[in-house]
């Protein structure tokens, strides 16, 4: 015995135990088989039979070291040791108290015991009365009843211990000693001193373990009663297999050669034809009550099903061809003159093997309505599977026949809809794949667009190779930049710019009103609407890259039309006095531009995803202190486009007669009306640099000029996207002179005819092309101020409608 700091330590043998605690007062046996637990017993013997039994902390360490033993254990008296055959020993011993290790020693030699330090705990009671007390001793014996119910585990003899009661440390102990959790959970209720709390502890894992229990009992009565009914059923289902033998009901054989008939007359390759007379073998033999011969029946008339060896006879009429898509499309020019490619090479070389197009555009562009004008072209058949949402991979490769309900994936069904085995299928949506848990569909699909590998593509489900080089496969996308870099590689990427307001025009003239008026009912003469009020239709009722929101319009009007001649009428004509009264009040305007000259004001050009927009930019030069506010709800690449402009100008500024202290005396304040629109875009830089030169001179830019494009610090201007639409919003405006890079000159010839007679284009590669044509500096004031307090003031422009800059 030693003291310290008045604690009595006691040293003793540690024996560790896998997974299994010992409580005090209790009796326990166990087998003992590692060395270094039998050296623990040989020196027990020698001190008294005493040893501490401490819980390992994970059962699979075979020599545990003192950090893998809890601190809290039992010491105990060893009353028995059995030698087994072999070299275990059972152990029979008594917990005599709790103790708390302070110190574990290590073994000096391998397969020597550990000892340690031990302090000897007492339990202990705390503000609880013996009623409550007595009320938790009867809470734990009822509880430890209900258990035992559920539980086939415990004897009638620990019940009956239970149900005499005692105290509530010793009860508690008994029932954790008893119960079969988890080592955690007993080692917990070891750890806890408190015998109340202890006691409610052990009340608190009865319940849980109870309701466990009952959990269980539930299952294995359902998995019985399953059972039970199970074999009924195959009872009564071998006694109809006898009488249908018995009346010469039994057809199987001749259905089997049925299928077999079906497959010879295929002539399948090789092993496809193996694989299926093997098929129809085990179906053949399958007895007509087995589950499984519903399985093999619906896989052969799927296989059976697909268009093996049929082929629809392609039109390689170029003049036919061209008619139909002119018919049912207007514009899409790259779209039909990639089609009358395809089917002039096709022509000329017929083993050409399909082809992966995809048409990239904002929605309502006609993309998924082509494919159907594609395929009458050409003389295909045609099948539409749409890939938006798809998350799992086998919805494209299927599911195995081992899977209950497994069926082909989508491009095997779309083949069996199309009918033939070249048909054109168009995969809609396709930058609307997901990948999950399940697997990624966009992985799947590689092996589907690629021509040098899709002539064996094996679906999960018919495990067998079906050729997919005739295939024509279109697909559609809003967005590129969610589709993987390896699948768009496979695809011929065909852009569909926006429609302009020409375009509209047509395509509502000889496309959408005669379908909505034949749709609702309606002659010629029934509805008036001239090209002028369809014009005013299209841009002061739409702002959308298609045609979805004007067909919308004009199936209202052709309502209206068909209300207006059953109430009696014989013909509504739509004019400017009751356009608003038919369609309500027009919610977009025509951009404003200021019909004079003035400081510090440019007409800019923006892109957006529904077209091009007038976009002005206000400066205002105030004295200050050298701050720089840029407004208008800026993405952070405008907001650099500013920064850029105003090094440029400093560095000019000398040229310019501009006041070389002007950034740091002055405030300068950069502005894009309709602050609520977020805008961006490197493209407005040489349109905030001219704003930036007028306001600092106080010279006029004129007002009939707009200009776009990106600048450098050192004023060179950079090409820029989206010109054909910036140049209609240009032509809209009444604009005649538009400034724009000098690189982007090439692209005029895509921009409509009529903008590209009526604008003036000046092409820029340099900042001083861009101010000689748009700032008046023959009408700068002549004396200006030197003050570095009174810098020139620009005055208020008017309102812009941009959404992005490009």
């Amino acid at each position: 015995m030693t003291g310290t700091n008045e604690t009595t330590l006691t040293r003793l043998p540690v024996l560790p135990l896998r997974g299994l605690v010992a409580f005090p007062h209790m009796i326990i046996h166990f087998d003992v088989g590692r060395m270094m637990s039998i050296r623990a017993l040989e020196a027990s013997m020698k001190n008294g039979q005493l040893i501490f039994l401490a819980a390992q902390r994970e059962l699979k360490t075979d020599a545990p070291a003192p950090g893998d033993l809890y601190q809290m254990g039992t010491v105990c008296m060893v009353r028995q040791i059995l030698r087994l055959p072999g070299d275990n020993i059972r152990v029979l011993v008594e917990g005599r108290s709790r103790a708390l290790a302070h110190q574990f020693t290590m073994p000096e030699q391998e397969g020597d015991c550990i000892y340690a330090e031990l302090e000897e705990l007492e339990d202990y009671v705390f503000g609880v009365t013996e009623r409550r007390a007595q009320a938790l001793v009867r809470t734990a014996q009822e509880r430890f009843a209900e258990y035992a119910q559920n539980s086939p585990r415990i004897s009638p003899d620990v019940e009956l211990t239970v149900a005499e009661g005692g105290d509530p440390g010793w009860l508690a102990d008994y029932i954790a000693q008893n119960l079969a959790v988890e080592v955690e959970a007993k080692q917990e209720i070891l750890e806890e001193l408190n015998v109340t709390r202890r006691l409610a502890m052990v009340i608190r894992l009865l319940g849980e373990e109870t309701e466990i229990l009952k959990i269980e009992n539930e299952i294995q009565d359902e998995l019985k009663t399953q059972m039970d009914k199970n074999q009924r059923e195959y009872y009564l289902r071998e006694q109809i297999k006898v009488i249908q033998s018995e009346l010469g009901e039994q057809d199987t054989a001749a259905e089997a050669e049925t299928y077999r008939k079906r497959v010879l007359d295929l002539h399948l390759p090789q092993e496809c034809e193996d694989k299926l007379i093997r098929e129809v073998d085990r179906f053949a033999k399958l007895g007509g009550s087995n589950a499984e011969q519903g399985v093999v029946r619906t896989y052969l008339d799927t296989v059976l099903d697909l268009p093996w060896n049929k082929k629809s006879e392609e039109r390689l009429d170029l003049a036919a061809a061209q008619a139909i898509l002119d018919r049912d499309h207007y514009g899409l020019k790259k779209v039909k003159e990639r089609i009358m490619e395809f089917l002039a090479v096709k022509a000329l070389a017929p083993e050409l093997k399909g082809q992966v197009l995809c048409l990239v555009g904002p929605p309502g562009v006609g993309k998924t309505s082509i494919a159907k004008s594609i395929a009458e072209a050409m003389g295909r058949n045609y099948a539409r599977m749409s890939l938006g949402g798809v998350r799992d991979e086998a919805d494209i490769r299927g599911h195995r026949k081992t899977y209950i309900g497994a069926m082909p994936g989508r491009i095997i069904d779309a083949l069996r809809r199309a009918g033939t085995s070249n048909p054109l299928i168009l995969l809609d949506e396709i930058d609307k794949m997901g990948n999950d848990f399940r697997g990624d569909p966009a992985s799947a699909m590689l092996e589907v667009l690629d021509t040098e590998q899709n002539v064996a593509f094996r679906d999960h489900y018919i495990e067998l190779p079906f050729d997919l080089s005739d295939v024509l496969f279109l697909t559609t996308a809003n967005d590129l930049s969610t589709v993987p870099r390896p699948l768009l590689d496979r695809m011929e990427v065909i852009e569909l710019s926006s429609y302009t307001e020409e375009e509209k025009r047509q395509i509502a003239l000889h496309h959408l009103l005669p379908k909505q008026m034949k749709k609702h009912g309606l002659q010629k003469s029934q509805l008036g609407l001239s090209e002028k009020m369809l014009g005013k239709v299209i841009s002061g009722y739409t702002r959308e890259a298609g045609v979805r929101r004007l067909e919308q319009l004009l199936a209202k009007l052709c309502r209206k039309a068909a209300k207006h001649v059953a109430d009696g009428g014989k013909r509504l004509t739509v004019t400017e006095k009751n356009i608003e009264s038919l369609l309500g009040t027009a919610p977009y305007k025509d951009d404003v531009v200021s019909k004079k000259d003035e400081v510090g004001i440019v007409n800019g050009l923006a892109w957006t995803s529904v077209g091009g927009e007038m976009l002005e930019v206000e400066v205002m030069v105030v004295p200050g202190t050298g701050k720089i506010e840029v407004t208008g709800n800026l993405g952070n690449v405008m907001q650099e486009s500013a920064k850029a402009a105003v090094t440029f100008v400093r560095s000019r500024a000398e040229s310019l007669s501009i006041d070389p202290m002007f950034y740091k005396d002055n405030d300068l304040h950069i502005h894009f009306p309709e602050a609520a629109v977020p805008k961006d875009g490197p493209s407005a830089g040489v349109t905030i640099t001219t704003a930036l030169i007028s306001a600092l001179t106080e010279a006029p830019v004129r007002h009939d000029v707009a200009m776009t494009g990106e600048v450098t610090l050192r004023g060179r201007v950079l090409p820029i996207g989206g010109l054909r639409e910036k140049t209609m919003a240009a032509y809209r405006a009444g604009i005649r002179t538009v400034v724009i890079p000098k690189d982007n000159e090439v692209d005029l010839q895509d921009i409509e005819p009529v903008v590209r007679e009526t604008l003036h284009f000046v092409p820029a590669a340099h900042m001083d092309t861009v101010m000689e044509t748009a700032i008046d500096f023959t009408r700068r004031p002549k004396k200006r101020r030197k003050s570095s307090r009174s810098g020139p003031v620009a005055r208020q422009a008017g309102t812009t409608s941009p959404t992005v800059v490009q």
